[in-house]
């Protein structure tokens, strides 16, 4: 995958942490994670469908929550060269989304997603790479 296809990836990995932080995913919340994710992600250019990407993976390997955002940071910060401000954005309405998704926000879930945006703020992508893809 290209640096941008994993900044996604890594994404959709943290939005699936956030979705089944209050438990497991419901059936009708997983449509709504696939939705947003597309909505907010949809770029014409990928080839792939990051929502059934991160469904196969992490219902296959069941990481627990701490792994899975200690993985998602980790390729965050390795491709964060095409991290430009926008999609920053993009990642953090894509976990508030998701977490407003089905019934109330939970502690847990508010908890990643300020973990995300605390972390993530300090880091800067190159406009070399991220003007050079838009």
């Amino acid at each position: 995958m290209t640096p941008l296809e994993n900044l996604h990836y890594a994404i959709g990995q943290l939005a699936y942490t956030v979705a089944t932080a209050d438990g497991y995913i419901q059936p009708d919340e997983r449509q709504k994670f696939h939705d947003i994710i597309a909505a907010e992600l949809r770029c014409k250019d990928y080839d792939f469908n990051v929502t059934d990407i991160i469904f196969r993976i992490m219902e296959k390997d069941k990481l627990d929550p701490e792994t899975s955002y200690n993985w998602a940071m980790k390729e965050i910060k390795l491709n964060s060269h095409y991290l430009s401000p926008a999609l920053k954005r993009s990642f953090i309405v894509v976990m508030e989304k998701i977490a407003k998704a089905y019934s109330v926000v939970t502690d847990d879930e508010r908890n990643i997603i300020e973990r995300f945006k605390k972390e993530i703020e300090p880091i800067n992508g190159d406009p070399v790479f991220y003007e050079k893809e838009a």
